[in-house]
């Protein structure tokens, strides 16, 4: 192998390579794997990379690092597709997008092959006699799930050695969390029936359950044994919260719903686990991104590649977004998992609502890690060198203005530090005594009203003060500070780009130095257009709410096909209009006289877009 650079010569090389299907290996200096790809045709992908011009930047800086390159030939696409994330995962190339996991998934183990079997958490290789369920995807999914058993159906959990010990019940019995096996206080035949229901529940077959402790319940009751039928009674009650806590409406078999958000340079994974239809909750993963941008497909292409190395892959996947050749994936994960699997991006129905359910986790997840400390000192130092700052900013707040065709105008100042954001120091300015819509007139009504308070002793006053808005916002925060000789601060305009995409915002910029056009990725655009979103959003939550109260009417006689009788049953059914402000359109349908339409038709009312 050849350390430098000149000793490689691609057209010498790909004179060598097949027209096969396979994985390549780039290597850089003392050997370090650079990237690992798969390819269909070897010959065609690996020329591809040497053609002189390279669109992608990070394909460029990789190629010039290149000393050799190896390859291995496979059968097919989808080996070479195992075999690339194989080797992803064991060595963790610079240039490729790398999944961080830990341990596998747990489960619930129940033994077999003793009188009395037991109950609990499990991790590892599953040789053991006896039964599995899961996996579950985080251990609090496990411990909320056994805590829940204890409960239904009072099966011992605990260690071996400790029940084979026990002289007297302990407190799990005295708190009726486990029937005292231990001691024989329960029967084996009435214990082995505990476990049976315990196992159909965690099969999701609780309506089977459900229907043989109705037939209980009925027999302990025509014997006149009410005290049974009572219990039986509790046990049916709660079984039935519990299902419909845990199951997923319409489900059946095993499936993953696997749902992607990109945002500030940052990807955030969902999985949901759906085993025999029952919702085993969800885990949030953040994979390593090359510096450059990349495609959402090939994100998720990559992550599912690897995540199911190490995981059980179900008959069924959904996903938010289609990976790169969906059907080779789809072909090496049945390759591995020795029957058929299926990628599915459904459009409609009930599985498409649990891909949005796992798309709202992933931006929540997202959100929050935006808001980690560490992404925060990352970005402001990505701020202080593009605006060219002499420190760190303190203090930043922005300002937004938010009304519908000129009504109820609200302003909004958020502030953030070095930590994040700083909601105690968030206000908003009702603007009143203007033309309606004139954006300049309220942006200078507010910012007045803001500085007058900063020109008295102690008052505090922003490192950098951001602007939602164009040159004519700019100017009037500008005339407000040389008014109010306020001094010290540094004033930021963020314009929208065309079609108010994200990335394509231009910053103007009062020192002199007109616009400024920062790359998509950049982590100080990141952080810019984290703060502008919030302040957009704590305008838009002010304006809502001052409108509503500003109207006399009902804000439901404003919904067209929603009579006064309609409103009377939603009011009663939901206990007021706040809790029907919060219902999905799903709750609002289950109201009787409430059709599928009106019920959109409501939430789109209460949750639609104004700007």
């Amino acid at each position: 192998m050849q350390n430098d650079l000149p000793s490689f010569d691609p057209k010498d090389f790909l004179k060598t390579v097949p027209h096969k299907p396979g994985v390549y290996r780039m290597l850089g200096k003392d050997g370090k794997i650079l990237y690992v790809g798969k390819a269909k045709d070897l010959k065609n992908r690996l020329s591809s990379y040497f053609r002189g011009t390279v669109a992608n930047s990070r394909i460029f800086a990789m190629v010039k690092q290149i000393c050799n390159v190896e390859i291995a030939i496979t059968n097919t696409e989808a080996e070479a597709l195992l075999l690339e994330s194989n080797l992803i995962k064991r060595h963790s190339p610079r240039y490729n997008i790398l999944l961080k996991d830990g341990k596998g998934y747990p489960y619930i183990y129940i033994s077999s092959g003793q009188e009395y079997p037991r109950i609990q958490f499990y991790r590892g290789s599953r040789k053991q006699p006896g039964q599995y369920f899961g996996p579950y995807p985080s251990v609090g999914a496990v411990r909320q799930t056994l805590h829940l058993m204890k409960k239904l159906f009072k099966a011992r959990q605990c260690e071996d050695s400790y029940f084979a010990n026990r002289s007297r019940p302990c407190l799990e019995y005295q708190i009726k969390r486990c029937s005292g096996p231990c001691v024989g206080l329960v029967s084996q035949q009435e214990y082995a029936q505990s476990i049976r229901h315990a196992i159909q529940f965690l099969q999701g077959r609780t309506q089977e359950v459900i229907d043989e402790l109705v037939q209980k319940m009925e027999a302990a009751a025509h014997v006149l044994n009410f005290e049974k039928a009572a219990e039986y009674r509790d046990l049916i009650e709660s079984l039935r919260q519990i299902s419909q806590q845990q199951y997923v409406s319409g489900g059946h078999g095993n499936v993953d719903v696997v749902a992607l958000e990109v945002k500030s340079g940052i990807a955030s994974v969902q999985v949901f686990t759906v085993r025999n239809g029952n919702n085993l909750g969800n885990r949030n993963f953040f994979p390593n991104l090359p510096d450059e941008e990349v495609n959402p497909a090939e994100i998720l292409g990559s992550f599912l590649a690897q995540y199911y190395l190490n995981h059980d892959v179900p008959g069924e996947i959904l996903v938010s977004v289609m990976p790169d050749e969906p059907d080779v994936l789809a072909d090496m994960l049945t390759l591995k998992q020795g029957r058929k699997v299926v990628i599915r991006q459904p459009q409609r129905g009930e599985r498409s609502k649990w891909v949005e359910l796992a798309q709202r986790n992933a931006e929540q997840s997202l959100q929050m890690q935006l808001l980690s400390k560490s992404g925060m000192q990352q970005r402001l130092f990505a701020l202080q060198d593009v605006l060219g700052l002499a420190e760190l900013p303190g203090r930043m707040e922005c300002f937004d203005i938010s009304h519908t065709m000129g009504e109820a105008t609200v302003a909004s100042c958020v502030v953030f530090d070095m930590n994040g954001p700083v909601k105690s120091e968030y206000r908003r300015y009702n603007i009143d005594g203007i033309q309606p819509g004139d954006d300049y007139a309220a942006m200078h009504q507010a910012l007045t009203r803001r500085f007058r308070r900063a020109v008295g002793q102690d008052g505090k006053r922003p490192d950098i003060l951001f602007i939602d808005g164009g040159k004519g916002q700019v100017a009037q925060a500008l005339d407000v500070l040389r008014e109010l000789q306020v001094t010290g601060v540094d004033v930021v305009g963020v314009a929208k780009g065309e079609g108010r995409k994200p990335g394509l915002e231009t910053l103007i910029i009062e020192q002199g130095r007109g616009r400024l056009a920062l790359p998509e990725h950049s982590a100080a655009l990141h952080l810019i257009q984290q703060i502008r979103d919030e302040a957009h959003r704590f305008a838009i939550t002010g304006h809502r709410a001052r409108r509503q109260k500003a109207r006399t009417q009902s804000p439901l006689e404003q919904i067209e096909g929603l009579g006064a009788k309609r409103r009377q049953v939603l009011l009663k059914q939901f206990g007021g209009l706040k809790a029907i402000e919060r219902a999905s359109a799903e709750e609002l349908a289950k109201v009787s006289g409430i059709s599928s339409a009106l019920a959109h038709r409501i939430y789109e009312f209460f949750n639609g877009e104004e700007s």
